[in-house]
């Protein structure tokens, strides 16, 4: 519990630290009177640490609070905020940092509760959520292989080059066997926690030719959908349905072994498909694919005879510019 007795000093105690760094999950309820407390700000810095580090799932509630006002600092929290800055005049970057904090946890999907409802239904849903992500489990990974860790932190840089906003496009290219469905596995497993909603696609070139791209397309919506009955019964009905239900969601998708430019077409055709903070990544075995289809940021298997592991595009743009999104973190509401 966070009560009165962690707080001694100035400083959050190392109790609590170590509370939000074993925990796979943080619910954080900004209320009015949220960022009086430095405590609560300096927990929501480390909350934030966590998260990109780890991936932990977070989930904000705005307790009759406007989400606009803890992105912005206006309000209430506008006002604590310049209190702040009165009192540690002499130590600006620590409020710098709380304001980051702020705008960056804001951006997260989560849950408002503005009093027209009962707060028991609130909690149902936050339950609901909760329940859901403490049930998911990790993709295996092969025992002990060789530079994983590398390859893996290499491609994560790759992921959030730019910070969290915007839609990003990722490609792992390289021969059969290379291992870049084992990386994606291995990928999957540490960043999932960090979006609203998750879609592993495996196999997407046998399950195109054996059933069809309106099979994958409805298989994306169902994993993504548990409990909505989302079926599409024509390829670009399938692409309406898939933009029309996740262009507010925050969703890790990633295809794997991709084989023909209709495939992506199909399941991730451009980045306004889907929320602020989506990341796609493609896996496959022809590099023209990823680029024709826009994707500047590739992964090069060590077989694949690139003289560099990792790809990006000159100007250092990528299709989160491309949809004139600037570089906050992501968030949308649920």
């Amino acid at each position: 519990m966070d009560d009165v007795g962690l707080h001694r000093g100035n400083d959050i105690s190392r109790t609590l630290i170590q509370a939000i760094q074993g925990s796979r999950i943080a619910i954080i309820v900004f209320s009015e009177n949220y960022a009086d407390s430095t405590y609560c700000l300096d927990e929501l810095v480390k909350i934030l640490e966590c998260q990109e580090s780890d991936g932990q799932f977070i989930l904000p509630v705005f307790y009759d609070v406007y989400h606009s006002d803890v992105r912005r600092q206006t309000g209430s929290f506008g006002a604590a905020i310049a209190k702040h800055e009165e009192k540690f005049k002499d130590d600006l970057s620590k409020v710098e940092k709380w304001k980051r904090a702020l705008h960056r946890a804001a951006n997260f999907t989560g849950f408002v509760f503005d009093g027209k409802k009962y707060e028991h239904e609130l909690i149902g849903k936050i339950v609901e959520v909760v329940s859901r992500e403490i049930k998911r489990v990790a993709l295996h990974v092969a025992d002990y292989p060789i530079g994983l860790e590398s390859q893996v932190s290499e491609v994560k840089s790759l992921i959030f080059s730019d910070g969290y906003d915007g839609v990003h496009m990722v490609g792992i290219h390289g021969n059969g066997g290379s291992g870049k469905t084992t990386i994606a596995h291995a990928i999957y497993n540490l960043i999932a926690n960090g979006f609203e909603s998750i879609c592993f696609l495996e196999n997407v070139r046998e399950n195109s030719y054996k059933h069809g791209l309106v099979y994958l397309q409805n298989m994306l919506l169902s994993n993504v959908f548990e409990r909505k009955n989302l079926k599409s019964t024509s390829f670009d009905q399938g692409i309406s349905t898939i933009k029309h239900w996740l262009q507010q969601k925050r969703i890790l998708l990633i295809l794997d072994d991709v084989d023909k430019p209709e495939q992506l077409q199909a399941l991730a055709g451009k980045p306004d498909w889907f929320g602020r903070g989506t990341r796609v990544i493609v896996t496959t075995r022809d590099k023209y694919l990823l680029e024709s289809h826009g994707i500047e940021r590739i992964y090069e298997m060590e077989n694949s005879n690139s003289e560099s592991n990792i790809s990006t595009a000159s100007d250092g743009k990528d299709n989160g510019d491309q949809l004139g999104e600037k570089n906050h973190f992501p968030r949308t509401s649920q």
